[in-house]
């Protein structure tokens, strides 16, 4: 057992549980947590491309990501339209999932991820793009008989992240609230199953850190998700088949 605020061990993650078809009217619906942060992510699709694309034969994917105002304590003001951080969270998500679904193959069709907040306690880009790669992998075999190929779906790789950050001296993989605010050091790490990266988002906090440091945080990083890969392909079931 470590000395952390949930009392983990430091190579930990949180308890993760993934509710599958979540009601709404999405094709594919998640409500995924972490620990005391639950996110709930749908994939929508729509028969058409964003007007920057309408000579294009391929499709595309973006996503939206908002807290929702109970989320956090005190509440927070209700937004329509995405401040700096919610911008730059979403177009993480966007970029995560394009870069395992094979747009030629999803055709001129647009893909939509949303991705809301419901309790916030650390940890939420990164729970959103393993909720969100569950949702992806729903919709898209809803409409497996609207793709070029109804026996395989356009998906090259599944994704899954996680937070890795050094505090008090220790690596600590998936941070919780009160880890991220006091982390020297913390990063977000993005990858595929099959182990290749997709993005990385690290900084020191008024600190800076080693070689040694950066890969020892790496190495944590595989290792959740990895395990978290495991948890999509428990939680989709008959579904992984890409």
């Amino acid at each position: 057992m470590g000395n952390r605020p949930d009392l983990r061990g430091f190579s930990e993650l949180r308890p993760i549980r993934v509710e599958r078809s979540f009601p709404t009217a999405a094709p594919g619906s998640v409500l995924i947590s972490a620990g005391n942060t639950i996110v709930l992510c749908t994939a929508s699709v729509t028969e058409n491309l964003p007007p920057w694309m309408k000579e294009k034969t391929s499709g595309w994917m973006t996503a939206e990501y908002r807290m929702h105002p109970a989320s956090t304590v005190p509440r927070s003001e209700r937004r329509d339209r995405p401040d700096g951080r919610a911008t730059e969270i979403q177009r993480l998500i966007g970029r995560s999932m394009r870069a395992i679904v094979d747009l030629e193959q999803l055709g001129p069709r647009t893909l939509t991820i949303d991705c809301d907040v419901l309790k916030a306690d650390g940890g939420t880009r990164t729970l959103g793009i393993t909720g969100a790669f569950i949702a992806v992998v729903e919709a898209l075999s809803a409409i497996r008989e609207m793709l070029p190929d109804p026996e395989k779906l356009p998906i090259k790789d599944s994704v899954a992240a996680v937070s890795v950050g050094i505090v008090e001296g220790e690596p600590r993989l998936d941070l919780c609230y009160l880890e991220d605010v006091d982390a020297a050091v913390d990063m977000n790490v993005v990858m595929t199953g099959t182990g290749r990266f997709v993005e990385l988002q690290g900084t020191g906090e008024e600190a800076t850190f080693s070689e040694k440091e950066l890969s020892d945080l790496i190495g944590l990083a595989k290792t959740g998700i990895k395990r978290l890969t495991e948890f999509q392909k428990a939680a989709l079931g008959d579904l992984w088949r890409f």
